[in-house]
């Protein structure tokens, strides 16, 4: 299963009234696992940047005038995000900035349902608040110490993490490793000995009779991987 995780930044608020995308990141995932390809945009607004704006990711139109604008990119960014599942924080922000840009093209917006909200999955969980990222980040113990201002990658990445504890993923990878790691003995076992050993649930006669029925297939059987007979 693809999923994408996906943020962006912008001039404001109000796609509407003219605000614009400005910058895109996107972390592929892959069965909830990061695989390596991610996407990263700076956009191009073609207009000015409020200083409220500037004041959260820090990215001025001096240093966005070097980059295209969304139009450009437009292919790029449909081919990225595909038909895959976006798992976004807060979605209706930015699905209603992705799809007016589109739109403005005269291209076919993102259907709503493609979206996961991460924001309406951390208030179901915890719902007492808050369940902004920095709040999900530190009562996850994830590391979001570089993350001074915001921006649109290293938010997706940190997201990445924060939506695997929101949906148990991490939590079943460690069990799985436990119970792997524990069931074969050896300096990797977990699960403290028996006091006293389990009785067998077979007869001696049943070991014997098992035995002969293993000779009768051969020395290439695969049981003689597993078990050694007695004569042996």
């Amino acid at each position: 299963m693809r999923e994408i995780v996906l943020d962006t930044e912008t001039t404001g608020l109000n796609p509407a009234g003219g605000d614009r995308v400005v910058e895109i990141g996107g972390v592929e995932l892959l069965n909830h696992i990061p695989t390596g390809r991610n996407l990263h945009l700076y956009i191009n607004p073609e207009r000015d940047m409020p200083a409220e704006a500037f004041a959260v990711h820090g990215l001025s139109i001096e240093f966005l005038a070097n980059y295209p604008v969304f139009a450009d990119i437009a292919d790029q960014f449909v081919e990225f995000v595909a038909d895959s599942k976006l798992i976004i924080h807060n979605a209706s922000f930015d699905m209603g900035f992705l799809n007016h840009e589109l739109e403005t093209l005269g291209r076919a917006p993102i259907p709503y349902t493609q979206a996961v909200d991460t924001l309406m999955l951390a208030r179901r969980r915890h719902p007492g608040g808050p369940n902004n990222l920095d709040a999900l980040c530190g009562r996850y113990g994830i590391d979001n110490s570089r993350r001074d201002k915001h921006g649109a990658l290293l938010d997706a990445e940190l997201l990445a993490e924060v939506y695997i504890e929101l949906i148990g993923g991490r939590q079943a990878a460690l069990s799985l490793v436990e119970t792997v790691s524990g069931s074969g003995g050896g300096a990797d076992e977990t699960r403290a000995a028996r006091p006293v050993p389990l009785a067998p649930l077979i007869s001696e006669t049943e070991k014997a009779a098992h035995a002969a029925f293993i000779a009768k297939l051969g020395p290439d059987s695969i049981w003689r991987k597993y078990r050694t007979l007695p004569e042996e």
